[in-house]
């Protein structure tokens, strides 16, 4: 079964919404530039108040490394999503907490995504804002990124209820991760649309 997370949730209400609705992972965008940011208090808060079976996911860009260690010690999040360039470097230093490394596909020149230590990638498109575009991109190169990799996939980027089943199809992931598509306007979610699109990937 397809695994969905919903990302850029910013309160309380639309996150216990997605859980409500089937969804098996929740993201709270902590990079201050993101049309999503919550702060980082408030996203502990929210967090901490989930039932205990939904993965609690923070999304970083470029966050200093103790910076995410000591958020981490607040035991609020089960999973760090490194959005921005950090490297296999920086993966290593972070270990043992649960990461995944996001890229933006098409892949930049000199990109190694085999050689990260992280428990799963997420592929969205390629932009110098980190993603967020709401934007698809080319799924073949995404599919050819599973196809070579051990590590589970997760897909983003610009989808919604009318394309997620032909983006399954085309790449066949491990999971899908959704923010704009399921948005009554940046930061707040429509709880019809993320009901049908959580449904499509459930009944997938």
């Amino acid at each position: 079964m397809i695994r969905v997370k919903i990302c850029g949730l910013t309160n309380r209400a639309d996150a216990f919404a997605a859980v409500d609705h089937g969804a098996d992972a929740v993201g709270f965008v902590l990079f201050e530039n993101s049309k999503r940011f919550i702060p980082a208090d408030e996203a502990v808060r929210i967090a901490r108040a989930l039932p205990p079976y939904v993965q609690r996911v923070a999304v970083s860009v470029n966050m200093p490394l103790e910076q995410v260690r000591e958020l981490d010690r607040r035991r609020a999040f089960d999973v760090w999503q490194l959005h921005g360039s950090e490297g296999r470097g920086d993966c290593a230093l972070l270990r043992p907490l649960r990461l995944i490394k996001a890229f933006g596909l098409p892949l930049m020149d000199g990109a190694r995504p085999e050689t990260y230590d992280v428990d799963a990638f997420l592929l969205d498109k390629l932009s110098a804002d980190f993603g967020g575009t709401g934007e698809t991109f080319d799924w073949t190169l995404a599919r050819r990124f599973a196809v070579a990799t051990d590590k589970p996939v997760i897909l983003s980027g610009g989808l919604d209820a009318d394309n997620v089943r032909a983006a399954l199809d085309a790449v066949r992931p491990y999971a899908v991760d959704v923010c704009s598509g399921v948005e009554a306007s940046h930061g707040r979610k429509d709880l019809g649309k993320l009901k049908k699109f959580i449904d499509l990937c459930k009944t997938y």
